[in-house]
């Protein structure tokens, strides 16, 4: 997850922006998908936080094996003045709580479980984030895209205006033609600035995930790649079985459970307390025996009695019990909802991208085709210009159909590693 110091130095030198604008573009490097998230899985306050409650319950562990600490007194006692001179006995005393042998070594298993649930906590903030920026990423890839697109849209309608223009001018068509295709063409204009603003907010959510200012300038790299599910159905529900964060918490919460309900149990065994006193006599009368020894030493030990167990300990212990069924059905739901997830995200995943390669590869072209020829079927008057409106929004629906299977295709193989627990190139 940590990144080395020359990787942000080098990211950081993507963003400089240069007084000569060909220099620029020359010395420009623009950040991919991977440099992306690990910046972002880096530098993310919710990372950083995650990370800092993991070390915090990592430092809970070792204070399970202390015992209490020990109570000292110190007792001047019979004093005939204002109790704090002329004493008659000075008596010191120490006192050291301990619990039943065991207690500590089962409390400290809680803790280390409960520092391991929030390291799994810390890797599944990690994989929102870095899913968070991949999504920013694609969706930035298909605005952009969509954004190209509509300026060749543009391009199209300036064309087909044009066509218009001279149909109408030599009266081979009405003037609702040339009307409907200023009309067309102003939409497509407002369309393609929408767009461009859809851009930039794309770019502010990179900016948000990387902590960075919201207009900060980000180079980004525009490539969009398609890359198929190779991997087997079963394979990936195995995967996600055993990986998932989720299912790893709830069984370390079994776990716990588990250990609660064997320091519920120890609960009948007495807690106790070991005392040491030390008397001395500065008055000979006050002593045990006057005529002899003028210091004394003393021993105690105390234990508590489990007498009301019935309404304490034995009710503790049977709530543990159902804490403990309770996280092992919790268990069994997360695995069941994981394998239908993945099973749901591996099929949509596949029919976005089944569809995403008829449209690139096939309705795409023809249609594209489709309006050159109607193009020039209507200067030739064979058409009426609602034919060729329709050839020209039938290629554009087409390739703004496949950008849309591509975004799904990629959204749900992002939402599928999701699931997965790690990226499914690894």
């Amino acid at each position: 997850m940590r990144m080395n110091v020359n990787t942000i130095m080098l990211a950081g030198a993507a963003l400089i922006t240069f007084a000569c604008p060909v220099q620029a573009a020359q010395n420009e490097v623009k950040l991919g998908i991977a440099q992306l998230v690990e910046l972002a899985t880096e530098v993310n306050p919710q990372v950083r936080a995650a990370r800092a409650r993991w070390f915090s319950a990592m430092h809970r562990v070792k204070q399970n094996y202390a015992p209490a600490d020990p109570v000292f007194g110190y007792g001047n006692v019979d004093s005939p003045t204002n109790g704090f001179s002329q004493a008659s006995v000075h008596t010191l005393t120490v006192a050291q709580s301990l619990q039943f042998p065991g207690k500590a070594l089962l409390q400290a298993d809680g803790a280390r479980q409960v520092a391991e649930i929030a390291h799994l906590v810390l890797q599944s903030v990690v994989r929102d984030v870095r899913a968070q920026t991949e999504i920013a990423y694609y969706q930035f890839l298909l605005d952009s895209d969509v954004a190209s697109l509509q300026a060749e849209r543009v391009e199209d309608l300036d064309q087909v205006m044009k066509v218009a223009e001279v149909a109408y001018s030599a009266s081979r068509v009405t003037q609702t033609d040339f009307i409907s295709s200023e009309f067309d063409f102003a939409v497509a204009q407002q369309a393609e600035h929408q767009s461009r603003s859809a851009i930039l907010n794309d770019l502010t959510t990179l900016n948000q995930l990387m902590f960075r200012q919201p207009d900060e300038p980000l180079a980004v790299e525009r490539r969009l790649e398609l890359k198929p599910l190779d991997v087997r159905l079963d394979r990936l529900i195995d995967l996600a079985t055993h990986m998932r964060q989720e299912i790893l918490e709830a069984a370390l919460a079994q776990r716990n459970a588990l250990t609660a309900l064997e320091l519920a149990k120890l609960e009948y065994a007495p807690d106790y307390t070991i005392g040491y006193t030390f008397d001395n006599y500065l008055l000979s009368s006050a002593a045990p025996a006057p005529t002899g020894r003028m210091q004394d030493h003393g021993f105690s030990i105390t234990l508590n009695l489990p007498v009301f167990f019935w309404i304490k300990q034995s009710e503790d212990v049977t709530r543990a019990k159902y804490d403990l069924q309770a996280t092992s059905y919790d268990l069994n739901s997360m695995r069941s909802q994981t394998a239908a997830t993945v099973t749901t995200l591996y099929r949509n995943a596949q029919v976005a991208y089944q569809t995403a390669l008829l449209h690139r590869d096939t309705l795409a072209p023809l249609a594209r085709q489709d309006f050159q020829v109607g193009l020039i079927s209507y200067e030739s008057g064979k058409i009426d210009f609602t034919a060729l409106a329709s050839t020209l929004q039938r290629s554009y629906d087409s390739r703004a159909a496949y950008l849309q299977a591509a975004n799904q295709f990629l959204a749900s193989r992002v939402a599928l590693e999701q699931a997965i627990g790690e990226p499914l190139d690894h």
